[in-house]
């Protein structure tokens, strides 16, 4: 656990302030730069400093602004950071406002014809000459624009001190297997460095210096984290419609796929993937998949989830297992959809007509991603209904710190599932009956070679034995029945991280992609002496322990990105007893949640 806030625990030693800033790069949508940042990004995780990596792309393909965030950070605090530190304003629809946002003292790098240093008299210029730059590294026109971006990466290289051999490290990775692109993007750095070396003269106070604080770590984004999951966890059927920012889940997954999953004896593939025309085509077809036994699953996000609804509807009345990956974005209708979210909360949890209450997941880092995929599976299969693992577009496409993944070393569980061998010793089947009290009635398998293996899949109103009825009687039965198999759906999904500190009364409830911020924000709340305990959920339904953590404070922040406080009102509803205490912090305009926002939230609330 931390005990300071990032910015109360710089190193500054005569003016110097070391590993610990926010470079922002302004850019045209399109132009090239996103390899030039991803170069810059990963050149500091090479010299061993804690980053985290920010897209922020307009949803149309090209011409537009896109902006990267890159947060540099000692201690190891990875949420975005509310300040910019360095600003690389690269667009000229932007520009001026980019640089009117930054703080007094900031440091902004820009090309001579914006004439910026013009805007701000209280921001460090380095003004450079890109395009005379450009021209001298190629003669090729259409080539310049490209290779201005790595002329910036040389600047703040050359500024900040990062070690040139990591740079070309990077360019090599980035690049790997064009030998002239990696050549002629050296030559663009090359020129930056040299330029900010001869004629720049260092006015700002930031620096990076060596760390071993991201030794045998990766960076990978939460959809391909997922994506491996799937993968590990068994799924053999993938049917999907591309939506952002969903698509590269499946995109990897195919990819991952093609690779390790292909029979050794023919080299066919040992899966099935299917572009379906719709989300409601792509879940109806999981659900099909996932009747006949096949692991399956979905990718998708809001509107995606909207036009699922009757398929999903279908799957938790007639029982059949499938995954459904919810990566949110900005809503409603069409919304923001290249901006960030937890607004689908309540519309997973309850997704369909009548009562249903649905499973689902809340991961919080990438390493959760792919944790949780495999648990989703797992829980899908025993209790035979679909599984929502709700991330966002934070972190499913933005870069991220991380562990390796462990290797998976427990059995599916594939459920309740009769052969006809057990068949045979029970003598009779029916597929909606509970024998055990725990709600989850046994199912078989198409194809199982037994005479009383057979039943119909029912979508309207039926008894234990899967024949249709419309008797009060019936109904009541299968609706507790469903319920009791919900309840006990909360001894199995993953329980919350729970951190405590002596003495403190007022305690913290978050989730998902909000738990970077909140735990910097905890120890910024420590430096203003408030101590907080914290409680991140990972799983509806709730456990035990959410209870027993309300109970045991006077004041509850629930802490979530939406404007409706969806999740307090679920708790609430779960626990009116206690509706008093919760409180709410709430961030929805589209970036992603920093730690300050929540600092200054709680605080204004305690006063």
């Amino acid at each position: 656990m931390k005990t300071l806030a990032s910015e109360t625990s710089s190193k500054v030693e005569q003016g110097r302030i070391v590993n610990n800033f926010s470079i922002h790069v302004a850019t045209i949508n399109g132009s090239g730069s996103q390899s030039s940042n991803n170069v810059l990004m990963r050149s500091l995780f090479q010299m061993g400093i804690p980053v985290s990596g920010k897209n922020l792309f307009p949803s149309n393909i090209a011409g537009l602004p896109t902006w990267f965030t890159i947060r540099v950070n000692k201690d190891g605090w990875i949420a975005r950071k509310k300040e910019v530190d360095i600003l690389v304003a690269m667009n000229p629809q932007t520009a001026y406002e980019d640089v009117m946002s930054l703080p007094s003292g900031a440091v902004c790098i820009s090309p001579t014809e914006l004439n910026l240093e013009k805007a701000r008299q209280d921001v460090i210029h380095y003004v450079v000459p890109f395009t005379e730059l450009a021209n001298q590294a190629t003669d090729q026109i259409k080539l310049r624009k490209l290779l201005t971006n790595m002329i910036y990466v040389g600047v703040v290289a050359e500024l900040l001190g990062i070690d040139f051999a990591e740079i070309e490290k990077s360019i090599r990775r980035q690049f790997e297997g064009k030998a002239k692109a990696i050549d002629l993007n050296l030559v663009a750095v090359d020129a930056g460095r040299k330029w900010a070396k001869e004629s720049a003269a260092k006015k700002d106070p930031y620096y990076v210096e060596r760390m071993n604080k991201t030794e045998g770590k990766i960076i990978i984004d939460g959809n391909a984290a997922c994506a491996i999951g799937s993968m590990f966890a068994g799924v053999s059927v993938i049917t999907w419609y591309p939506i952002t920012p969903s698509s590269s889940l499946c995109e990897q997954l195919i990819d991952y796929l093609h690779e390790y999953r292909r029979d050794e004896a023919n080299g066919k593939a040992t899966y099935a993937v299917i572009q379906a025309e719709d989300e409601l085509a792509a879940i109806g077809m999981a659900l099909g998949a996932g009747w006949a036994g096949a692991r399956s699953m979905t990718s998708t996000s809001g509107p995606g989830i909207s036009l699922m609804a009757e398929f999903v509807g279908l799957g938790y009345f007639a029982e059949i297992p499938t995954v459904i990956f919810d990566v949110q974005r900005v809503g409603p209708s069409t919304g923001m959809p290249t901006r960030t979210m937890q607004g689908d909360i309540l519309s997973a949890y309850l997704l369909s007509h009548g009562d249903t209450k649905h499973i689902a997941l809340l991961p919080g880092s990438v390493e959760e991603c792919y944790s949780q995929a495999l648990d989703a599976f797992n829980l899908a299969e025993r209790f035979q209904t679909p599984v929502f693992v709700l991330s966002d577009l934070d972190l499913g496409m933005n870069n991220w710190m991380s562990d390796p993944f462990p290797y998976p070393e427990k059995p599916m569980d594939r459920g309740k599932v009769l052969n006809a061998q057990e068949l045979e010793k029970l003598g009779k089947f029916e597929r909606y009956r509970d024998v055990d009290g725990d709600g989850i009635p046994y199912r078989t398998l198409p194809g199982t070679n037994s005479p009383i293996a057979g039943y119909f899949t029912r979508g309207s109103g039926h008894n234990e034995a899967a024949a249709y009825t419309e008797r009060a009687d019936d109904y009541l039965r299968l609706m507790d029945r469903l319920n009791r198999k919900y309840q006990t759906a909360r001894k199995y999904v993953p329980k919350p991280v729970i951190e405590t500190q002596a003495g403190a009364k007022v305690g913290i409830i978050a989730y998902g992609s909000s738990d970077f911020a909140v735990q910097e924000s905890r120890a910024q709340l420590n430096a203003e002496g408030l101590a907080t305990d914290y409680l991140r959920l990972r799983a509806i339904p709730f456990t035990e322990e959410l209870r027993d953590f309300v109970e045991k404070h006077d004041r509850i922040y629930v802490v979530e990105q939406n404007r409706d406080a969806q999740m307090r009102d679920l708790i609430r509803l779960e626990m009116p007893d206690l509706a008093m205490k919760l409180q709410s912090v709430l961030h929805y305009d589209g970036l992603p949640i920093d730690a300050r926002s929540v600092t200054d939230a709680i605080l204004s609330q305690e006063k």
